[in-house]
């Protein structure tokens, strides 16, 4: 190994080279996630019905009926719609 490697490997924590390369693997998955906007708008209207059935508010219902039908026209598979009563 030449003497400039040596220098260059001296200077490199490992410690720092370990949390690069963890923080670019985060930013790779989470790039991949938001690409797919359909699967994180999925998740997100399914914990709004779930926090909905404990509540029981009828105007959070019509809004989640409102982010629904968006998904469902954009997306597959379709969410079923919430009776609201």
């Amino acid at each position: 190994m030449s003497l400039q490697w040596k220098l260059i490997f001296q200077k490199t924590n490992l410690k720092y080279l370990l949390s690069f390369l963890s923080f670019g693997l985060f930013l790779v998955v989470l790039l991949g996630f938001t690409n797919n906007s359909c699967s994180v708008e999925h998740v997100l209207i399914s914990g709004e019905i779930y926090s909905y059935e404990k509540s029981l508010d009828p105007e959070s219902c019509e809004n989640i009926l409102e982010k629904i039908d968006l998904y469902n026209d954009q997306c597959r598979p379709e969410i079923e719609i919430l009776d609201c009563g």
